[in-house]
């Protein structure tokens, strides 16, 4: 799809008009992502993140890359629909959701993404804090 059509910007606008696809794009922005953080971070069942996920790919406004079982996801490299992405997000900073989607992040990429899709958040967590090798 050419991104400078209408039909690539409608696409986008669509792709990023839902809160879970919007916020995922927010937290895609600090970088790429293993689908089971941005399942921890948007609390919805890997289904749903998945159809998220799906619906920003289709858009272009993603890119996946995967690493043995691991799938992760960071935002397209298009400049065009990298510059649309940044204008929708650009009126939301400061908004309290995103701010803690961002904590958020910040703590999933303490954890190995392996403990953190095997175990699930709690304890991954509490397996590092619980290895003084590892702990903080």
């Amino acid at each position: 799809m050419n991104p400078s059509t209408v039909e690539s910007a409608v696409a986008a606008a669509r792709a990023l008009g839902h809160p879970a696809r919007l916020r995922t794009a927010a937290v895609l922005r600090s970088g790429e992502l293993c689908v089971c953080q941005i399942t921890e971070v948007l609390k919805l069942a890997p289904s749903t993140v998945s159809a998220h996920l799906r619906e920003l790919k289709l858009a272009g406004l993603t890119e996946e890359r995967k690493e043995g079982r691991w799938v992760h996801v960071g935002l397209t490299r298009n400049p065009d629909l990298l510059a649309l992405v940044t204008a929708t997000l650009a009126p939301l900073e400061g908004d309290a959701q995103l701010i803690e989607d961002a904590e958020l992040v910040a703590e999933l990429r303490e954890l190995p993404v392996e403990d953190l899709c095997r175990l699930g958040y709690e304890k991954a967590r509490i397996k590092i804090e619980s290895n003084p090798v590892t702990a903080r």
